[in-house]
């Protein structure tokens, strides 16, 4: 349920004459910089969220090192005898 060709140029006129030809522009880029914006604040806002879950991803596959896995073998130590 799109909207069609029909319909996206009786809006254009409907605007045409509600604001001139003159004012049209104007609201356009006044609409395109609105878009941009909420784009632009969305896309922080995920940016913001992916920066929170990195550190928990990162700690979540830090592992302990491999030497305090490791077995400490412990040799007996005999005093030594001249």
């Amino acid at each position: 349920m799109g909207i069609n060709g029909i319909e996206w140029i009786l809006i254009f006129i409907v605007a045409l004459i509600l604001f001139g030809p003159k004012k049209l522009p104007d609201l356009g880029r006044a609409l395109g910089k609105s878009i941009r914006e909420f784009k632009n604040a969305t896309n922080g806002l995920m940016d913001d969220d992916d920066k929170k879950e990195k550190p928990q991803a990162i700690a979540a596959t830090v592992t302990e090192p491999a030497s305090a896995k490791a077995e400490v073998k412990k040799e007996e130590v005999k005093p030594q005898t001249n």
